[in-house]
């Protein structure tokens, strides 16, 4: 043990010493990545659920189904599972695994080994556990629910759902497969091992976990094994950069080949920088105003009609939120079975004001608590601005992050301005909070539903239309279902889509087939290639 920690130690000193210097070239076979990693708590993919965390264990481990990072619009594909069947009645799905795959200790990965890590991300029950546990799957009966025999495993549901529904999960970090023996030899108590797996990995990826120091940098090495062949670049390093300008320096300086947190400021600095190309990536990230129904002005449907034509769409995209954000207006971004990309909205002072005096309303007050970032609060002033037009008052006040989220969960912030991240690739992880809320009242505390943080009680048949799209079992007719869905729900819903978060990332220009998952899922390295 002693050995290998020293060796990850000169590996680590290695990565860092690719020092900033003018004019620099990073190694043919190396690619060195600028991001904030600082967010990583745990590498165990039973527990971790942050932005970087996900990064790494995207790249270190398999799932019985994956994305195809060079055609991530084709939906999940087979991986360690290479096939799949549901019973008829829905309520069971047997995967049949591939031969030949090992795990990077050269065990080899079994059925055995993806039913013990499903049941054991279900038995520690981490924050991303619901993924799983959704489907029926509890601490006490997983080993019942989740089988294996042979060279199959076998999910058995607690009702019929849509096979698209359980394989989109299923490409969740929640979901990789770890090797069961390795994990075993580093059980301390009963935690699974999950102590050992936060700082090491048991995975099957294409790269294995060489070093990682918090607040540093991350280094993967290409796993020579891997079953899809081994990565070109051998060595993947990611350097934490917190400042954009250090990002853009760096790269324009040649020390590093992608920045993944440039500010627009930044990014139209690289613009005709040669040698340097931007890349832009819609993410899965919702901008949305929440029009809290416990408000009266805000509960009149002429209100949450007019507020919709009140935001400068075009005007904020092409100014302070320029590279940041584009026009978005439904719940599902861009990327996800059934997103719909019809803007039914402009800004239309005249039209929310015509609208406004056919109601009778002739003002009134209403407040916006708004986290501390200056997209967020540039958006309120916005708003503030064009409210003010029609007669309405628009009061600022403005929080930490921490407070707001806290007023927002107590249904105490009138209109919220803010984002949401989807939870996993599938298109319930937000039709189930914008357009599901069973129990409005306040005694529900369902903090987790957007509807229920903003008094939405949503109506009966758009709750049932939301649960019924879940069992729908042809892709095809379950998309339309949500893009109906979507269209109702604009016409009348109070928690209000307005952009999709994009990400402009800063390659070198001989880097290719960079992919940093879009809106469904993490970066992946191994199809990332350096050109002449």
């Amino acid at each position: 043990m002693k050995h290998l920690l020293t060796t990850r130690a000169m590996l680590l000193a290695s990565a860092l010493a690719i020092a900033p210097a003018a004019h620099a070239e990073t190694p043919a076979d190396v690619l060195v990545v600028a991001h904030t990693i600082n967010d990583i708590i745990t590498l165990d993919p039973a527990q971790a659920f942050e932005f970087a965390g996900n990064d790494v264990n995207r790249n270190n481990y398999d799932r019985l189904v994956d994305f195809d990072p060079m055609d991530l619009d084709a939906g999940f594909q087979p991986s360690l599972a290479e096939s799949w069947e549901m019973s008829e009645d829905g309520t069971a799905m047997t995967f049949t695994m591939r031969e030949g795959v090992t795990f990077h200790s050269g065990n080899p990965v079994r059925a055995e080994d993806a039913a013990w890590s499903l049941q054991r991300a279900v038995k520690l029950d981490k924050t991303p556990a619901f993924i799983l546990t959704q489907f029926g799957f509890t601490p006490e009966n997983v080993e019942e629910k989740i089988t294996f025999e042979g060279n199959t495993l076998t999910l058995n549901l607690d009702e019929p759902y849509a096979q698209s529904f359980v394989l989109n999960c299923l490409t969740a970090m929640v979901a990789s497969v770890v090797d069961k023996e390795t994990v075993l030899e580093h059980v301390e108590g009963e935690d699974l091992g999950n102590a050992w797996l936060a700082n090491n990995e048991a995975g099957s990826g294409a790269y294995v976990l060489q070093a990682w120091k918090p607040n540093e940098a991350v280094q993967l090495t290409a796993y020579e094994d891997y079953w899809q062949g081994p990565a070109t670049m051998k060595r993947v390093i990611i350097r934490d950069v917190q400042e954009s300008s250090a990002q853009r320096l760096l790269l324009e300086q040649g020390d590093i080949d992608v920045a993944r947190n440039l500010s627009p400021t930044d990014v139209e600095g690289l613009q005709g920088v040669e040698g340097v190309k931007i890349q832009d990536e819609p993410l899965g990230r919702i901008l949305y105003m929440g029009l809290n129904q416990k408000d009266e002005l805000l509960s009149n449907p002429a209100v949450i009609e007019a507020m919709k034509y009140l935001v400068d769409y075009d005007g904020i995209t092409n100014s302070f939120l320029k590279g940041q954000f584009v026009p978005h207006q439904s719940f599902l971004p861009k990327g996800y079975l059934g997103a719909l990309e019809e803007l039914p909205w402009t800004y239309d002072v005249e039209k929310a004001r015509q609208i406004l005096e056919d109601a009778g309303i002739e003002g009134g007050t209403v407040t916006t608590k708004v986290r501390d970032l200056r997209e967020y609060i540039d958006v309120a002033q916005s708003l503030q601005a064009s409210m003010a037009e029609v007669g309405l008052t628009l009061e600022i006040q403005q929080m930490t992050g921490a407070q707001v989220l806290d007023a927002y969960r107590a249904r105490d912030v009138p209109i919220f301005l803010g984002e949401w991240g989807p939870d996993y690739s599938d298109p319930n992880t937000n039709a189930a909070t914008f357009a599901w809320n069973p129990d409005n009242s306040d005694d529900a505390a369902a903090t987790g539903l957007l509807a229920w943080r903003n008094a939405y009680a949503v109506p009966e048949d758009m709750a049932e239309m939301t649960e019924a799209a879940t069992r729908e079992q042809d892709s095809d007719k379950r998309a339309q279902m949500y893009q109906d869905l979507q269209r109702k729900y604009q016409a009348e819903a109070p928690i209000i889509p307005l952009f999709q978060r994009i990400e402009p990332t800063g390659l070198q220009e001989n880097v290719q087939n960079w992919n940093s998952g879009k809106s469904v899922t993490s970066v992946m390295y191994h199809q990332v290639t350096k050109g002449e």
